[in-house]
């Protein structure tokens, strides 16, 4: 969004030479988009990739809790080696 943004705020500057009216759209286009635009301050912050979306009632947390402690028992079985230098890691 951001260099479909800036191209377009670079094409109205160009065209400005000729016309300052152009110029007075580029500076709006900018203005409305760092207002309102994506990833303003106004906006609230999105959820990051790592963050799953809140859930809708405990029993949905509590499955998707035990979903990931099985897949972590799985890994720890199936790759203990790995599992135990993860855990030398982490601890020191």
């Amino acid at each position: 969004m951001r260099g479909i943004v800036a191209s377009v705020t670079v094409v109205l500057v160009i065209l400005g030479t000729g016309n300052h009216l152009w110029w007075l759209a580029a500076v709006a286009l900018l203005y409305l988009y760092t207002t309102h635009g994506r990833g303003s301050p106004g906006t609230p912050p999105a959820a990051g990739a790592g963050t799953p979306p809140a859930p809708e009632n405990y029993r949905a947390y509590r499955e998707r809790r035990d979903r990931q402690a099985r897949w972590e028992r799985r890994y720890r079985r199936e790759r203990p080696f790995e599992a135990r230098r993860q855990e030398r890691e982490k601890s020191g």
